[in-house]
């Protein structure tokens, strides 16, 4: 396929991205289901014009070329803007649900697939795997127009962006595990954390090289140019090593917001730095909740109904045992979490790209190969569409309103101003536009 007809195929997409935007905007319903329901009705209705468009989507968007392409941006877009003191602060119950609460998830929707729907257990503990972990595209991008209080927004938002490195391993080591028909845990446990441990340090060194750079120099289309370059090289390098790079992005990520953005950009810099990574993240997020609703088609879903319908009902038994059996724990040695905030964990763990793409990836030869790639197509397109609607409603009934998040934004953005002005006053008196006095 020529490269002009892969840029036209991404073109339409953007624009059929925008009308369904406008559309979920009028009907106030959240974007990333708006987009979800129109790939299922775009690909389920056929016209002529339309299934034209859909037949020029470029035959190298393969599932791992699609993480390449779309997973790094929305990585670091998130982890950008998540300042380490409030990770600090959290970091116990983070960590719990992104490491030990992905691999209990795994293991009960594996054991729940396997007395239920009759996959052999190793097989099931593949599928627990797939769809573990709560995709950071899916999370981020609901409750970004979602009014919750901001340590709930940094708990689901941390977990989600490092709990894919979690789920990225579990799969690898289990999918191995089915086609060899032998599973060595301590092989595998090794691997593990080599792999996140190993993502981690490139993430780290390669953010703190460019932090460094962009402290010494000042033109915001070189620093924006540059952590592009991070977002994609951190990803990239971790991968060659057979590393996580989703944990190398997220990491390289954290640095950039927390070390680079505070100390060596200027205040245009930095305004420009988070409207460019917002609009790629809007792009991004656009194209592909689109092709997930492409990917899935409404026919497929209902002739495998039964199979979907439980599916989805182990991985939210996996998901929720997870939150409220790991979050008691958590609570005995750090600031307590809600009970009604829980219930917002569990309900909100929103399954999406990774899932998909992880399961796309599956080798045909892979035992239940259609099984598990059905069922994997039902959970998503559930979650998505049936929890990202039910979201605020949810939070509505728990009591969770908008004074809290009101107060943080409208606090941020003084402090935002602050800094920027004693910034400016700074640069105005070294210059001696004005005196030490004034």
């Amino acid at each position: 396929m020529s490269t002009n007809v892969a840029v036209e195929f991404l073109i339409w997409m953007l624009i059929a991205a925008s009308a369904i935007a406008v559309v979920a905007n009028r009907l106030r319903i959240p974007y990333t289901v708006a987009l979800v329901v129109g790939g299922l009705a775009l690909g389920s209705f056929h016209v002529p014009l339309v299934d034209d468009i859909i037949r020029r989507e470029p035959s190298w968007l393969t599932p791992n070329v699609s993480l390449i392409i779309f997973l790094p941006p929305l990585l670091f877009e998130g982890s950008l803007k998540i300042q380490f003191r409030h990770l600090r602060e959290n970091l116990l119950p983070i960590l719990l649900l992104a490491n030990a609460g992905v691999l209990a998830a795994t293991v009960i929707t594996g054991l729940a697939v396997h007395w239920v729907i009759g996959f052999p257990l190793l097989v099931g503990l593949v599928f627990g795997a797939i769809i573990s972990a709560t995709d950071p595209i899916s999370v981020l991008a609901l409750f970004r127009d979602t009014a919750v209080a901001k340590r709930l927004s940094i708990l689901v938002e941390g977990e989600s962006l490092l709990n894919d490195g979690t789920a990225a391993v579990l799969y690898g080591i289990l999918v191995g595990a089915v086609m060899t028909g032998t599973l060595n845990v301590v092989t595998g446990v090794g691997s593990f954390f080599v792999e996140v441990l190993g993502g981690a340090a490139v993430g780290l060194g390669l953010g703190y090289l460019v932090s460094k750079i962009t402290g010494r120099i000042d033109e915001p289309e070189i620093e924006i140019t540059l952590t592009t370059i991070l977002a994609y090289s951190s990803f990239l390098v971790a991968q060659s090593l057979h590393l996580s790079g989703v944990i190398a992005t997220v990491v390289a990520g954290l640095m950039i917001g927390n070390f680079a953005v505070p100390v060596g950009m200027s205040p245009q810099t930095r305004v420009s730095l988070w409207s460019f990574w917002e609009y790629a993240s809007f792009v991004m997020n656009s194209i592909v909740f689109l092709i997930i609703g492409l990917e899935v088609h409404l026919d497929d879903l209902i002739r495998s109904w039964k199979l979907l319908l439980l599916a989805a009902g182990a991985a939210l038994l996996g998901r929720s045992l997870s939150v409220y059996g790991l979050t008691p724990i958590s609570n005995l040695f750090t600031e307590r979490i809600p009970y009604r905030w829980q219930h917002i964990m569990a309900w909100g763990g929103i399954r999406g790209a990774l899932s998909l793409a992880l399961a796309l990836s599956l080798d045909r030869a892979f035992p239940y190969q259609s099984r598990v790639l059905a069922a994997t197509f039902g959970v998503v397109a559930f979650s998505i569409v049936v929890q990202g609607l039910t979201i605020k409603p949810l939070l509505a009934v728990l009591g969770i309103g908008k004074t809290e998040e009101d107060d943080y934004r409208i606090s941020r953005a003084r402090h935002l101003a602050v800094a920027s002005a004693r910034t400016e006053l700074n640069s105005m008196l070294e210059h001696e536009l004005i005196s030490a006095p004034t």
